[in-house]
């Protein structure tokens, strides 16, 4: 169907005609780049002024090209000006057109799903917007939504973002079809009603829509496990070899060095270079294992000596670029019997120190000995321990790592013994003018000293230089489980990290909920999450408003939503017989009581039988409700807490978990799944009171009330539970 266009004037000129688009847009570049013009069918943006270090260099590049209509590439161009420039003239007369302008990455993905859909048209014979209708419109969103196989069955459904998208490009076209000059669609186009794009693609509204899961424990342990050992244990070495390697470089790649090259044959430099490795007792170096295959593809015979000798490196170090393949027939015999004395062996790492193995400690070589490929690849691996553990252990978004630079940490503050706050310097780009805003993390020391790490591996330290840069963590991650489960992290005895993808966001989520959920779940054995939660904690006093502060935010969110679980669940176990203890227990049986009396009592005007209605009976409890490692504080009233008291601080708003005595506590509860904290502690002070001496009797008697203590509190937690349970603590 060709239709030809149909508007008022079709030869008027584009009002953005000879238009500078950075100028257009206030985007600023330096002075010597180049500058996209409006009549340019590529316009890049790669070097403007701002830009986040983790908008990619594709999504810098605008290509019309791929738009193979001129009038609908045209079209294009002007579609894309009025979202990034919708101050201009031509677009703020227009009464449904953009008045903020949209960012670079927005308007690339506008350009991409645009050029998408005139490709469908066009694919449909369709050569004219005129000619579109809704019923064109719908096709084209049902085209976009369902996942078809090769024979055109479907498959699967795209996700609601991707068909608001589609429906978006449409809506675009309408909003602003007064602007365009070589073709529009009609005025009388409405599709799907006029609805909003979010509202056609039945995008999930409100709160509480994250879908991103948190990683299982059985991952996080041994990944956060591996990453610590690499950390602290084998980045010492992998700095040395990193050192080696670049040493390496200098001197004996192919681009750098003090070799030259040359035809003849050079015997000499080749009888000493070969003389100095039988003085020194040192082995040839050898090619890596996907060279030396590529030799025996080539002819070399698989039992010949040299076929895995770096002949390269051995003539680079005799002074020459390369090794030519006529010198071997005369070369041969002088290496062979040099290799025969000394043998062979890859370049790097080849007298390693001893470590500790992971599991057993056992003293073994931090590594075996590695060709360059190899060492290259080790120092990639711990530097991406490194990152796993700030991205793990800060709660930094992607943006956020990846525009650190190289001197981002701020000098420790010493606020008394044992009392330092650590703070990176990065900057904020999501949700924020171009160019970011300046912020500061507070962080625990392990994260501080992973990224000094970070910057001793670099390539470059230079200050200001990008620390990170662009990386793709989802890849780095599945190289680091990779390495851990292969020979060389089981032959280090690390626990196998299984194959689950793990990417930042689910690190970020994973920390929040951790937080929230503490002392439920443990981030790493290493590190216990209250010096997380203060760290935190810090930054959001330290910089209100920041990056960190959303973070707590959401942490506090994750933290009201387990409340308010647990109240239930308790509520639940209360109404079937299941009853807690402790010095807390009347007080909060009795208010279990109350609102069991609120829900079915028969002279009350309306019987509350929904979930949501006893939920709302619990949520003001819940606001009250504090995680202990082995109980529930219920924090109503701070004159009766104990830790309070105790602390000569009555009037605090949050309890002293550090100081409870749950036993005495009288806003203190335990419950069932306390019961195995408190069985391991008693049988765990039973082995101390067996171990001591008959001297030590202040010991023994402290440890003894210790012992009772606990025995009563367990036996109180059985006797209020309504189901008998094995007496184990014995």
């Amino acid at each position: 169907m060709t239709v030809a266009f149909s508007g008022e004037d079709p030869y008027r000129r584009s009002p953005f005609a000879g238009a500078d688009i950075c100028a257009e847009a206030g985007l600023t570049l330096p002075a010597s780049a180049p500058r996209p013009l409006f009549e340019h069918d590529r316009w890049d943006f790669t070097d403007v002024i701002g830009l986040p270090v983790q908008m990619s260099m594709v999504n810098r590049r605008f290509v019309f090209t791929t738009i193979a209509e001129p009038r609908w590439r045209l079209l294009a161009k002007e579609q894309i000006v009025a979202m990034l420039a919708p101050r201009h003239d031509a677009v703020a007369l227009l009464p449904r057109g953009y008045r903020t302008p949209l960012h670079l990455n927005t308007a690339k993905a506008r350009l991409d799903e645009l050029t998408r859909f005139l490709a469908w048209l066009t694919e449909r014979q369709i050569t004219s917007l005129a000619v579109v209708t809704d019923t064109d419109c719908e096709n084209y969103l049902a085209h976009r939504r369902y996942l078809l196989d090769d024979n055109g069955h479907v498959v699967g459904e795209r996700s609601p973002a991707t068909r608001r998208a589609a429906a978006q490009i449409v809506v675009d076209l309408i909003n602003h079809r007064e602007l365009f000059t070589s073709d529009r669609v009609t005025a009388t186009l409405r599709p799907w009603g006029g609805a909003a794009p979010s509202a056609i693609a039945e995008m999930p509204s409100g709160t509480g829509q994250n879908k991103t899961q948190p990683l299982d424990d059985t991952v996080l342990r041994p990944l956060l496990s591996a990453a610590t050992y690499l950390v602290e244990v084998i980045a010492p070495h992998a700095i040395t070899l990193a050192r080696q390697v670049a040493d390496a470089n200098r001197k004996w790649s192919i681009r750098h060095g003090a070799h030259t090259p040359t035809g003849r044959l050079p015997l000499a430099e080749f009888l000493r270079l070969l003389a100095g490795y039988k003085r020194r007792g040192e082995p040839l170096p050898m090619l890596p294992e996907h060279w030396v295959r590529r030799r025996i593809t080539q002819g070399w015979s698989p039992q010949d000596p040299l076929v895995a000798i770096s002949l390269g490196v051995l003539a680079r170090q005799a002074g020459f670029t390369q090794f030519m393949t006529d010198w071997l027939p005369h070369l041969r015999p002088r290496v062979e019997a040099t290799l025969n004395l000394v043998g062979a062996q890859r370049q790097f790492a080849r007298d390693a120190a001893l470590v500790g193995r992971a599991d057993t400690g056992d003293q073994v070589t931090w590594t075996v000995p590695l060709d360059r490929e190899q060492a290259v690849a080790v120092v990639g691996i711990v530097r991406t321990a490194a990152i796993t553990l700030l991205a793990a252990l800060s709660g930094m978004r992607s943006s956020e790592l990846m525009e650190l630079q190289v001197g981002c940490c701020r000098p420790p503050e010493r606020h008394g013994p044992d009392l330092v706050r650590y703070r990176l310097a990065s900057r904020v780009v999501k949700g924020q003018r171009l160019g970011g805003v300046a912020d500061e993390w507070v962080v625990i020391e392990p994260v501080y000293r992973a990224v000094q790490l970070i910057e001793r591996l670099h390539d470059n330290p230079e200050p200001g230089a990008l620390l990170l840069g662009r990386f793709a963590f989802d890849v780095r991650s599945t190289w680091l489980r990779n390495w851990v489960n292969g020979p060389t992290g089981q032959r280090l005895g690390l626990a196998s990290i299984p194959e689950t993808a793990v990417s930042l966001r689910a690190l970020r989520r994973t920390l929040a909920i951790e937080l929230a959920y503490r002392p439920g779940g443990m981030l790493a054995a290493k590190w216990h999450l209250k010096h997380i939660a203060v760290a935190t904690t810090e930054g959001y006093v330290s910089k209100p408003g920041g990056a960190q502060a959303e973070l707590l935010t959401e942490v506090n969110k994750h933290e009201a939503d387990r409340n308010l679980e647990l109240v239930w669940t308790e509520f639940r176990n209360y109404q079937q017989g299941i009853m807690p203890a402790g010095p807390g227990a009347r007080e909060l049986t009795e208010f279990f009581a109350h609102v069991d009396g609120e829900l079915f009592d028969p002279a009350a005007p309306k019987t509350q039988a929904s979930d949501r209605e006893i939920l709302d009976l619990l949520t003001k409890r819940a606001h009250t409700l504090h995680l202990g490692t082995a109980n529930y504080c219920w924090f109503t009233d701070p004159s009766r807490a104990l830790c309070l008291k105790l602390a000569g601080t009555p009037h605090a708003d949050r309890p002293l978990a550090g100081m409870c005595d749950s036993a005495r506590c009288p806003q203190a509860t335990h419950h069932q799944h306390h019961r195995p904290v408190w069985a391991e502690h008693a049988q765990q002070t039973k082995t101390f009171l067996g171990s001591l001496g008959t001297t030590r009797r202040t010991d023994k008697a402290r440890l003894q009330a210790d012992y009772d203590r606990a025995l009563r509190v367990i036996d109180a937690i059985d006797a209020a539970a309504a189901t008998d349970l094995p007496q184990d603590h014995a």
